[in-house]
């Protein structure tokens, strides 16, 4: 692996994520505008949600198969870019489904797909995988306050447009990377069967933790279905909004850097939980209550507690719970059966709850955040580690 490689893949992490920051803040807005009520918007991207549970996994057996990683995460990042034009084709609830349908699709496979590159080039050429992560974080960032600054001057119909060209960048930067190893582990690489499902299924600490894990991702669903749009009606600017969408990410890469591996050892896997569990809790609320500022810039940081922390720790109670003859299937389905699935129907629930209930979803997703308390208190002994293999 030349020595030039971390370069490279700093400008496809940089072009992904900001691609990325360019085009999903502002899209409940975007179709907002274009003419769909809150439960439309909810359906749509719902939808979206859907479509990446099957889409990820596909492109990565196709990569796999081929051991073509470059070759397929320069593929989509053109569908990427082209599918992101399709948002300005129409303005009704079919046309704007298709749009997310086939964006989605696109998307979902990029950053695993980098990252199955990344991941062995990095150990080859003897640079840290954070600094690319990392660098994709800052990019997003960076993309999302330059949708803002976009928006204010363009509109909210230019961002397809800039996502693209973002995009585009990723393929071109992806084909330029020096060639290595390109195989892709798919998530279902492991083909297990029922007897290790039933295992895990049937093992209390799994199942508490996806519920947790589940409940926690889930109230996220209000927020980012309707915060921008909520923001906008109240008179914040888009640079505003840009900026506390931003700051959400920075608390998270803060968190996932710094603060969250101290916090996971005087807490430990439960207490990190039930402290994730309880700031979600706490910021739905205020959201329910109030868009002054300075309250909505105390709560986006605790995105930092409420997704990276979560995170780390739910990470932290597999490795101990689960043997490492299962470890991919417990991933699998921690994934795609429970955070996925989740996320699709708070999704999905979130345009219904807003048109009835307005700032008030943000109550249920408070209340979501509430039922995960008692089911982390178990967790506290069935993260002790295990020894066997399975």
């Amino acid at each position: 692996m030349p020595a030039g490689a971390l370069p490279r893949f700093l400008l496809v992490y940089a072009a992904l994520y900001a691609g990325y920051g360019l085009t999903t803040p502002f899209l409940p807005a975007l179709l907002s505008e274009r003419g769909l009520s809150p439960t439309e918007v909810g359906l749509v991207l719902a939808a979206g949600t859907a479509i990446r549970l099957a889409a990820g996994p596909l492109a990565g057996g196709i990569a796999d198969r081929l051991r073509a990683g470059r070759g397929v995460l320069a593929a989509c990042g053109l569908l990427a870019g082209s599918s992101a034009l399709l948002y300005l084709a129409g303005h009704g609830l079919s046309g704007l489904l298709l749009a997310s349908l086939a964006h989605a699709a696109a998307t979902a496979p990029l950053a695993p797909l980098a990252d199955a590159l990344a991941l062995p080039a990095a150990a080859a050429s003897r640079f840290a995988y954070g600094t690319v992560r990392g660098a994709g974080s800052a990019a997003f960032i960076a993309g999302t306050l330059a949708a803002g600054q976009v928006t204010g001057f363009v509109g909210l119909s230019a961002l397809p447009v800039a996502g693209a060209a973002a995009f585009v960048l990723l393929a071109a930067a992806t084909l330029a990377l020096p060639a290595g190893p390109t195989r892709v582990e798919a998530p279902s690489a492991g083909r297990p069967g029922l007897a290790e499902l039933r295992v895990l299924l049937h093992a209390p600490a799994f199942r508490r933790l996806v519920a947790v894990a589940a409940l926690v991702i889930a109230s996220h669903a209000v927020h980012e279905a309707f915060a921008v749009i909520r923001w906008r009606e109240a008179g914040l600017s888009p640079g505003t909004a840009s900026l506390l969408w931003a700051e959400a990410v920075a608390a998270e890469v803060l968190v996932f850097l710094v603060v969250g591996p101290r916090l996971l050892a005087r807490l430990g896997p439960a207490g990190a939980l039930a402290l994730a569990a309880g700031a979600g809790a706490l910021r739905w609320s205020v959201a329910a209550l109030t868009v002054a500022l300075p309250a909505l810039a105390a709560i986006q940081a605790l995105h930092g507690l409420t997704f990276a922390l979560l995170h780390l720790a739910a990470m932290q109670v597999l490795a101990r719970t689960v043997p490492p003859a299962l470890a991919a299937t417990a991933q699998t389905l921690y994934g795609t059966l429970g955070l996925g699935l989740a996320t699709t129907l708070a999704t999905l629930a979130a345009g219904p709850l807003w048109a009835r209930l307005g700032p008030g979803a943000f109550w249920v997703m408070a209340a979501l955040c509430a039922a995960a308390l008692p089911l982390v208190r178990g967790l506290a002994d069935d993260g002790a580690p295990r020894r066997d293999a399975g």
